[in-house]
């Protein structure tokens, strides 16, 4: 018996150091575009799923079918995740087949059949993939409505998605907000500006529009974008006078003549300023 246990013990150390000199040396392609082998890939999975269960066990789920919880859920979600989880009738994104583990298709998986790990995985993101920690930015409610919007999700089509999100106050969670690329308008998405803003707005967001199938410009039309981003480079009113240093001076465009007067004896006389 103590011959065995010393076995294992010397395998078990061998092993350890065989591992170590493998990762030691470099020899593990961390390439995104490098697959794992299937069992350290299965291993993972098993290891990401078996975390976020435990944790998850206890946490109380709201009525997932509150209307304000499902629109408020639709425009956070078209504006933070449709580029890494897509939507109905958006083609695959760059972001999205780029991305290893590949993000989910959450237009046809949606919860899978567990709201308490939705809610634990978009507030508390999982490490070595794409998937951010929300909650660092966005309270609870709001990921509940990130949550009762997936419940719905795989039964809507893609008109019934873009009217959802057009009723609902698009990228807004409380605080926290960023000017993010205005995913509504990459999609196709009839709502305007990620910011709730009035379809009046001159913001440049109001017109965005992008078919994903050719890549067309995001921002709308070439003139709007190249209005938007110039009105960014401005200076503010404390800087004009930096902002117009090179431009040239009333002096240098029209120099004045000499001054000169004549004196009563008929000599003139040259000033020098």
């Amino acid at each position: 018996m103590k011959k065995t246990i010393k076995t294992l013990v010397a395998a078990s150390v061998a092993g350890s150091i065989a591992v170590g000199a493998v990762a030691y040396l470099g020899l593990v392609n961390v390439g995104a575009d490098d697959p794992h082998f299937p069992a350290v890939h299965a291993f993972l999975a098993m290891v990401r799923d078996r975390s976020i269960e435990v944790r998850s066990k206890d946490i109380a789920v709201p009525n997932l079918n509150d209307e304000t919880l499902i629109k408020a859920g639709a425009g956070n979600y078209n504006s933070m995740c449709i580029g890494c989880h897509l939507a109905p009738g958006v083609a695959e994104t760059e972001l999205s087949q780029a991305l290893y583990p590949a993000p989910p298709n959450l237009a046809k998986v949606g919860i899978d059949g567990s709201p308490a790990a939705a809610f634990w995985v978009i507030k508390h993101g999982i490490k070595a993939t794409g998937m951010p920690a929300w909650g660092k930015s966005m309270g609870d409610p709001y990921i509940w409505g990130m949550v009762a919007f997936l419940n719905q999700f795989p039964k809507m089509d893609a008109q019934q998605y873009q009217a959802l999100v057009a009723s609902s106050g698009g990228h807004e969670h409380g605080g926290g907000e960023t000017r993010m690329h205005n995913h509504e308008g990459q999609h196709s998405s009839p709502k305007a500006g990620h910011h709730a803003q009035p379809e009046t707005s001159p913001d440049h967001h109001a017109s965005n529009t992008l078919d994903t199938s050719t890549g067309a410009n995001h921002h709308g039309d070439s003139t709007s974008t190249t209005v938007h981003h110039e009105a960014d480079m401005m200076p503010s009113n404390n800087s004009n006078a930096d902002y117009h240093a090179t431009e040239p001076t009333q002096q240098e465009q029209a120099p004045t003549a000499p001054k000169t007067h004549t004196h009563a004896n008929g000599k003139e006389h040259l000033h020098d300023s």
